[in-house]
């Protein structure tokens, strides 16, 4: 990948962890049930591994009314806030992420929004991933060429085949649930393949990805 300008990034169990927040989801949506934790995780990881949204087709299978989402678990992952400082050094970071409203003001308090040059959060625009227009708008902000452009996510229905779609490069980071997924064709298979976010440095370090 050469020449490369903008990198940008999904949020949830990509620059997030996710963990918890889906132990508290999971643990209200059982609530009063005789369903255990350990069951509804294995249904989950299941439906994951097919490349199903996990949580919400085992909620669906166990006919139980989906629950918030707690986004006060989330955290970021170790490696996040260096690797941002040093991807912003060479390359405009953006964001592209189904997000509710608020999504600037939460980066701004993980402490991360000073690396991000451009945001683009589905509750603000109105258009959700896997919809090509989401891509295609965040590179008109970024006046940015797909084939100058990277998208780096965990699931690869919403993040690598969309991506691909419109032409941009993409890196697969295989954390969280969407990391259980297997690739079946071309299509859902990323440029790159990374267990977490801090080897994209050594991509870049090594070549693999030239600005």
């Amino acid at each position: 990948m050469k020449n490369i300008k903008w990198i940008f990034f999904d949020i949830g169990s990509t620059l997030v962890d996710e963990s918890k927040a889906y132990e508290h989801r999971i643990k209200d949506t059982i609530q009063n049930t005789d369903i255990t934790y350990k069951h509804f995780c294995n249904l989950m990881i299941d439906f994951a591994k097919q490349g199903k949204n996990g949580y919400t087709e085992a909620a669906n299978a166990l006919n139980l009314k989906t629950t918030k989402w707690h986004s006060e678990d989330e955290f970021l992952y170790p490696d996040t806030i260096n690797t941002l400082e040093l991807l912003s050094e060479k390359y405009k970071i953006g964001i592209i992420a189904n997000q509710p409203l608020g999504t600037q003001e939460r980066l701004r308090k993980m402490g991360i929004d000073k690396y991000i040059s451009l945001v683009i959060s589905s509750a603000e625009e109105n258009v959700s991933k896997p919809d090509l227009k989401i891509f295609k708008l965040a590179l008109d902000r970024a006046d940015c060429s797909p084939d100058n452009s990277v998208m780096v996510g965990d699931r690869l229905d919403n993040d690598i085949i969309p991506a691909k779609a419109v032409g941009m490069k993409t890196i697969w980071i295989k954390q969280g649930l969407g990391g259980l997924t297997m690739p079946k064709n071309k299509n859902e298979t990323a440029d790159l393949t990374v267990e977490s976010i801090s080897e994209i440095c050594c991509y870049l370090k090594n070549s693999n990805i030239q600005g």
